[in-house]
């Protein structure tokens, strides 16, 4: 008897285990009682826009456009808000229809992945060169959608902007299939097709926009960049040379990225002084980020420890200071770059009214950076972003 109220004591103190196991299995499954608690949901939001950029023979007009406006499409993006927060820009590059890039891949090159250094993207622009060539539209988009790291929430400004001047439809890959790819994955599609408007709707560049919801348009790849010069733009080009001496640069590629940040101001001043001002805004606002090579916005990080960083990695300045000198070292740059982005951004709202009573252009609408702006603004809302004034 005793023996078997032992086996049914046993049989009960199992079951009761199992029992236990199963509730504690399902709250960690529910969320409930998980022993590492997910990560906090982050309300970081992104811009993410891919350039796919024809460089066969006729695009010279088409790149010389992309260069002198950069910046101003920088600018725009720099101004957007969704929910109260700053979203953050990432901007990738391709190039197509070059008879120099390999056949077998489509005459396609990454020229960038998605990134936030701005300095790069310029970098690689400058770097352009036109040659040949076979276009296939739906190819490089399709590329451009596997290879990229597009985020998957919904919640994220997501556009593709094809610019050429042959027909959609050429490749072996079907432009509706890659479009409809995009549209799986959030990615809205824009067209710029760089001739006249009818002739772009009848070879499928304005097909290829509605598929995803984009938007079409065309422009004169040859028409110049139209600037207007304001009373304020000598103060704030001199204002730019302030700025780059608040950069401290450190660790392996400081002090080439320093360097790279000179010469996309050289760059700039290539297509006038109107765009070094340009160039100078976009310097003072948070998309301009350099973190991985510069000590006042690596900084900003919520972890970073000057400690951390090895002697080595620091400029031949800081490597005697102790860790309470390099912190106000630091600190003292910082103070002095917030005070010269805010004059800076001060004179270019005077700058802003003054080019908006001054500039008068009819084509204002037909070059690059107006086509990609009236496309993002009006998918913006969709995804809840506004532009500030």
């Amino acid at each position: 008897m005793k023996t078997i109220v032992n086996i049914k004591q046993s049989f009960y103190q199992m079951l009761s285990l199992i029992i236990l196991v199963l509730i504690t299995s399902n709250c960690t499954q529910n969320g409930t009682a998980q022993t590492t608690p997910p990560p906090p949901p982050t309300n970081e939001k992104y811009i993410k826009i891919a350039l796919l950029l024809d460089t066969s023979n006729s695009m010279d007009g088409l790149i010389n456009q992309a260069k002198s406006q950069l910046w101003t499409i920088v600018n725009e993006l720099s101004r957007a808000v969704c929910d109260n927060t700053k979203p953050n820009l990432q901007i990738a590059l391709y190039e197509y229809g070059n008879d120099g890039l390999p056949a077998s891949e489509g005459h396609i090159r990454q020229v960038a992945p998605f990134t936030s250094d701005l300095d790069l993207i310029s970098e690689k622009l400058f770097a352009l060169t036109t040659n040949g060539g076979n276009e296939f539209c739906g190819q490089v988009i399709n590329t451009s959608l596997s290879q990229l790291a597009w985020n998957t929430d919904g919640d994220d400004l997501q556009l593709i902007f094809i610019a050429g001047n042959e027909p959609f439809t050429q490749g072996r890959v079907s432009y509706r299939t890659a479009c409809s790819s995009a549209k799986n994955k959030g990615v809205v599609v824009n067209t710029i097709f760089c001739g006249n408007f009818q002739e772009g709707v009848n070879t499928s560049w304005k097909d290829g926009a509605d598929l995803t919801g984009g938007n079409y348009m065309s422009i004169e790849q040859n028409t110049r960049t139209v600037y207007v010069s304001s009373p304020y733009d000598d103060r704030i080009a001199a204002l730019n040379q302030k700025l780059n001496q608040t950069y401290i640069a450190y660790g392996s590629v400081g002090k080439a990225k320093k360097e790279n940040q000179v010469k996309q101001d050289q760059n700039a001043s290539a297509y006038g002084s109107v765009n070094v001002v340009e160039r100078t805004v976009s310097k003072s606002s948070h998309v301009y980020n350099n973190k991985t090579w510069d000590l006042v916005d690596a900084s900003e990080d919520a972890n970073f420890e000057i400690k951390d960083i090895e002697q080595s990695a620091l400029p031949a300045e800081m490597q005697k200071m102790t860790d309470d000198e390099k912190e106000k070292y630091i600190e003292d740059n910082k103070a002095q770059r917030q005070s010269i982005q805010k004059e800076i951004n001060e004179l270019n709202q005077k700058r802003i009214t003054y080019i908006a009573q001054q500039k008068q252009s009819e084509n204002a609408d037909n070059t690059l950076d107006e086509a990609m702006l009236k496309a993002i603004r009006a998918q913006a809302k969709s995804k809840n972003f506004v532009f500030e004034k």
